[in-house]
């Protein structure tokens, strides 16, 4: 293509010779200039139009503001409907929390009322910038990774209170006839039928027939017979090796085999087997061997400060006989 180019009296000319490439990035650079032109008019006659309120301009705006903050609102709700369903996670895991606390200051012996004070604060005021919505959502899945590793912490420690608790419970501390004066002690004696010296292994709680006779602590009946030295008996295993022996009853409300907890009505104060009278012979024995039940009775009014071993004999073993072996003693008055 040639392009010729002349004056207004046609006295001078000049020619240009146009090939198709060169044509083709004239034709873009002017299209890049015409649109660098009409941008920047159409920004100033918006910008003026914007700033002294033509009609046409002004509504565009307002349009343009209004849709903004369209957009601006929509994504707060949205935000805020996030923040709200976290918001409505952490009550809930509080609430779990607060709810496990209770369960374990009870099974601990503390008063969950001591729990929930809110501990004091204070110090002097050091401002800072407001939190991002990022740093908002970082802070409460921060807040929400301890509500759960607290809340697992929480359950395993109210998982060991609660066997510790059922450990205690397996151990023969609640007196069998409460309110009843101890007659015969644990220990050498003279024989109230045979006159001579004999090893009394129990306790013996003098009552009137008919008297409630009350399981010393929880676990399963593994004798109820009649003896001729016993008498009508009941003996509850109670686990690691332990044992409780109720004799001399008139009724007897349980069987072997039966589950029995702590504190129930097993039976009635009598005057069967070798005795002299209505009442009851309470034994404890620890692997067979008799123990002195006044140790164990002791030890149940102050249960929650004694220290619980794994095995569950922190208290048997601090009750063993210190008159030596007594597997071989011989029967007296039970």
């Amino acid at each position: 293509m040639q392009l010729i180019i002349t004056d207004a009296w046609l006295v001078k000319s000049r020619a240009f010779h146009l090939s198709g490439s060169k044509l083709l990035m004239a034709v873009i650079a002017s299209s890049f200039v015409l649109m660098l032109i009409s941008a920047g008019l159409y920004h100033w006659v918006f910008l003026k139009g914007a700033r002294e309120g033509w009609p046409i301009i002004g509504t565009l705006v307002r349009l343009v503001v209004k849709d903004e903050v369209a957009q601006q609102d929509r994504f707060m709700r949205e935000n805020i409907e996030v923040m709200a369903k976290k918001l409505g996670e952490m009550q809930a895991k509080m609430l779990q929390l607060e709810s496990l606390g209770e369960r374990v200051s009870g099974l601990a012996g503390v008063n969950p009322a001591e729990i929930k004070i809110k501990p004091g604060q204070g110090g002097r005021l050091v401002a800072g910038r407001d939190l991002s919505m990022l740093e908002l959502q970082a802070t409460l899945q921060e807040l929400d990774s301890i509500a759960i590793e607290r809340a697992d912490w929480m359950t395993v420690l109210e998982s060991r209170l609660f066997e510790q608790k059922i450990k205690k419970m397996m151990i023969p501390t609640q007196a069998p006839v409460p309110n009843s004066n101890l007659g015969s002690m644990f220990g050498w004696r003279i024989d109230p039928i045979t006159g001579r010296s004999a090893l009394h292994t129990g306790l013996d709680f003098p009552a009137t027939p008919g008297t409630p006779i009350f399981a010393a602590a929880g676990g399963v009946v593994v004798t109820q017979e009649f003896q001729s030295e016993y008498g009508n008996i009941v003996e509850i295993d109670h686990g690691n090796d332990l044992i409780s022996r109720y004799a001399h009853t008139s009724k007897v409300f349980v069987k072997k085999g039966d589950l029995i907890k702590r504190g129930q009505k097993i039976a009635e104060v009598g005057n069967t087997g070798r005795s002299t009278g209505p009442h009851l012979h309470f034994e404890v024995l620890v692997q067979g061997i008799p123990q002195d039940p006044q140790k164990f009775l002791n030890a149940g009014r102050n249960l929650t400060s004694l220290p619980m071993a794994r095995d569950g004999a922190a208290v048997t073993s601090g009750v063993l006989a210190s008159k030596g072996n007594l597997a071989g003693a011989p029967p007296s008055q039970r």
